[in-house]
């Protein structure tokens, strides 16, 4: 009798057992032993459990608390939405359903908005579908017979998707009399999805083109247990009063206006924590030897072509016309003029690291239906810079990033990971440089120490990249600098420097944000903070409160002392009570309180309340001052 071939089981805890090949997945894993198992990964690639393993293949089973997981059982649900609402809406077509990063959604088509009243009976069916435990199952159909069905049906989206599809036979997925067109994976059975909400509903452009059919979204997401899906629930009302497209206007740091959509008017408190980030981070620059440059806002396309934006990047860009017919970008990024300020004159090894650093803003187009608040804009800042090395210089250059990057984020108490990002399908130059550049970096990071994932693709067209990902106040991560590794704009620039035996040499140059978007740097902030900006970057940093009239010239008095001091301060001069005055100052998240009355008008000091710590007590002017420029300095 002929051995079953074995195969490499990847088990939780990371160690490896071989197994027999031929029999399912679900059973090898319960011959392992393993509960929780939703899904299985198959030499990486994401399969159902009633997939047979595969001689040779490496096997990875993934539960719910993995990210493949998750996707697993939300893609699950979201099939599970669309079997409720067809049975409540016979006459909905369906278009799109997937997973998302915290749950799942759903593209329908019934003539209407969904109601509250619509989304609590489509919860209700979904649970009586879910507990009766239907199995999922994966077939496969000619596609002349799904699309003569889908033309039946009236299912128009249906069918754009499956004359997009190549092969002759199609993946389905059925659980009792639905079926819906999938690649999946999915869940063995309905059953497996205990707890269920539907969070919210809105109109959503088909394939987010507006010149399409407006659908009606639903969004939602699913729990094993009705404890964690309560606990999601409030990390959600959590994340909605961070909210900073709520906070930002209520704080009057920024605003929109639908004349520029997508585009931020900072008002006057958000120009201070905007110019705080900036003259800090200018101030640590300049101690490390960078020089700022600024450089047109609007360059002919020209400049974009040789830099490869043009070809890689147009569909992206603010593009314009003059009247003598010349064709001129709105700039997406700053790297093509930094290209031309290095080659503005004869470069030597002497000027190397030659380190350019800016502020400029920048335009890139963003579809309508991706803007989010200050998160993803088409008009932004970034604290960029592009370091010109040679390329015996990029391990210490690196090294030199990396601690500032750890400069920076301590500041902010911030936690952060890195990640190396490869070379993208859609690339610039020869592939024998790029292994070689993603090769410095693998060993750059190994070198420093911190963990770091690999996301294969990923790195911009010119060169691979390592990007920052910070985890905010609730977990939740965010991109936000990114240091790039360029061998190509360089060659194409022509740029040159002389060695030390006066040959010609072509710099390295290496790209990088440490904040990013400055924009979206200060909403990941605001909501980390929940609005409580740390003192040294609070629009207002002290509010006077007179408790009565009488001491209004006293209030002033401390006001001008603050004032002439550098602090931030206004006096709270309305005829309210100390205590309303109080509730406020503490709702706008102003740190400090100084109270002023009687006693402290006689004696030159002030009472101070913390927006933190509460009432702090009588203090001495000078005393306070001492306390409130050591925070400043200590950026706390």
């Amino acid at each position: 009798m002929r051995q079953a071939e074995l195969v490499q089981v990847v088990l939780p805890d990371g160690s490896r057992r071989d197994v027999p090949s031929g029999q399912t997945a679900r059973a090898t894993a319960e011959a392992l032993g393993l509960r929780d198992v939703v899904g299985v990964l198959m030499d990486g690639r994401p399969r159902d459990l009633a997939t047979p393993v595969e001689p040779g293949a490496r096997v990875e089973f993934v539960a719910f608390k993995d990210a493949a997981g998750r996707e697993v059982y939300w893609h699950s649900t979201a099939h599970l939405m669309a079997q409720a609402v067809k049975q409540l809406f016979p006459h909905a077509r369906l278009a799109i359903g997937p997973p998302i990063d915290d749950g799942f959604y759903y593209d329908f088509d019934i003539g209407r908005p969904f109601t509250p009243e619509d989304l609590e009976r489509i919860e209700v069916r979904m649970r009586e579908l879910a507990a009766a435990d239907q199995p999922i199952e994966r077939i496969e159909l000619p596609r002349d017979e799904l699309r003569r069905q889908f033309d039946a049906e009236g299912e128009v989206y249906k069918r754009e998707l499956l004359d997009e599809i190549p092969d002759e036979r199609v993946s389905v997925y059925r659980q009792d009399g639905f079926a819906d067109m999938c690649r999946g994976p999915h869940l063995l059975s309905t059953g497996l999805i205990k707890a269920i909400k539907l969070l919210s509903t809105s109109g959503a452009y088909w394939r987010g083109d507006e010149h399409r059919p407006m659908l009606q979204r639903i969004y939602g997401v699913s729990y094993p247990t009705q404890s964690d899906l309560d606990a999601h629930l409030h990390r959600l009302e959590e994340a909605r009063r961070r909210d900073h497209r709520r906070l930002g206007p209520q704080l009057e740091l920024f605003m929109f206006h639908e004349t520029a959509p997508g585009m931020p008017y900072w008002l006057p408190r958000g120009m201070i924590v905007l110019n705080e980030l900036i003259a800090f981070w200018r101030t640590e620059h300049d101690r490390r030897g960078y020089q700022e440059i600024r450089s047109p806002l609007v360059n002919k396309q020209a400049l974009y072509e040789i830099s490869g934006h043009w070809e890689y990047f147009r569909e992206d860009m603010f593009v314009m016309q003059t009247p003598d017919e010349e064709v001129y970008g709105l700039k997406p990024m700053n790297c093509p003029n930094a290209m031309v300020v290095f080659g503005s004159r004869t470069r030597s090894y002497r000027d190397l690291p030659l380190r350019l650093s800016d502020t400029d803003i920048l335009h890139r187009f963003e579809r309508s239906g991706t803007m989010y608040g200050l998160l993803r804009v088409r008009e932004f800042s970034q604290d960029d810079a592009h370091i010109f090395i040679s390329e015996d210089q990029i391990r210490a250059e690196y090294g030199e990033i990396l601690a500032i990057i750890e400069r920076f984020y301590s500041i902010f108490d911030i936690e952060y990971r890195l990640r190396l990002s490869t070379r993208p399908e859609k690339f610039m130059g020869d592939p024998a440089v790029w292994d070689a550049a993603e090769r410095e970096l693998k060993e750059i990071l190994e070198a420093s120490g911190r963990p770091y994932e690999v996301d294969d693709g990923e790195g911009a067209f010119y060169g691979p990249k390592i990007d920052i990902l910070m985890k905010d106040s609730l977990g939740r991560e965010w991109q936000t600098g990114t240091i790039q590794l360029d061998f190509q704009l360089p060659r194409r620039f022509d740029l040159k420097y002389h060695d030390r035996e006066g040959r010609e040499r072509t710099p390295v140059v290496i790209h990088r944000v440490i904040y990013g978007s400055l924009e979206r740097f200060i909403g990941i902030l605001i909501e980390h903070y929940a609005g409580a900006l740390p003192v040294w970057l609070s629009p207002e940093q002290v509010r006077i409160l007179p408790i009565a009239d009488r001491h209004a010239a006293y209030a002033e008095q401390v006001l001008e002392r603050l004032r002439s001091s550098g602090a931030r301060a206004a006096v709270d001069s309305s005829n309210q009570r100390i205590s309303y005055k109080i509730r406020q100052a503490q709702v706008e998240h102003i740190p400090y309180m100084a109270v002023v009355g009687d006693k402290e008008a006689a004696s030159g000091g002030v009472a101070i309340r913390s927006r933190s710590a509460g009432d702090l007590g009588p203090m001495a002017l000078d005393a306070f001052l001492i306390r409130l420029r050591g925070e400043v300095a200590a950026k706390k």
